[in-house]
């Protein structure tokens, strides 16, 4: 049997405040973000309950929560703690890996976003 498995939110959006420039914290932008994350399988593969497994809805609500409720200036700042607080909140989280593309980056040129990816893992 499985040891783990893996649950995925792609595509999140949020509307915050983040960056470095203060134009970016006054005006604030949309943010996308997908989150992967590993589970302790457990006996939610054999059980097919919902309880024995991370809820996914409560794991969005964490996320809106954690991307909406401080100022971060790197996002990649951001993805770390959107990690750390996952695996804080959610113990069977075994590695959770955070995606956040910024569409509206303040650099010149043309480009669809910036995209910062970071890994974590609990101790």
């Amino acid at each position: 049997m499985s040891k783990t498995y893996r649950i995925g939110l792609k595509n999140c959006a949020f509307f915050a405040r983040h960056g470095v420039f203060e134009a970016e914290a006054q005006l604030g932008q949309s943010f996308y973000i997908d989150v992967e994350m590993d589970v302790l399988a457990g006996d939610a593969l054999s059980t097919d309950t919902p309880e024995s497994t991370v809820d996914y809805g409560a794991v969005h609500t964490a996320l809106q929560q954690i991307v909406t409720e401080e100022r971060f200036k790197l996002i990649e700042a951001l993805a770390y703690r959107v990690g750390k607080d996952l695996c804080a909140q959610f113990p069977t989280i075994r590695r959770v890996a955070v995606t956040i593309r910024k569409p509206s980056a303040p650099i010149p040129g043309v480009f669809d976003h910036a995209e910062v990816s970071v890994e974590y893992v609990p101790e």
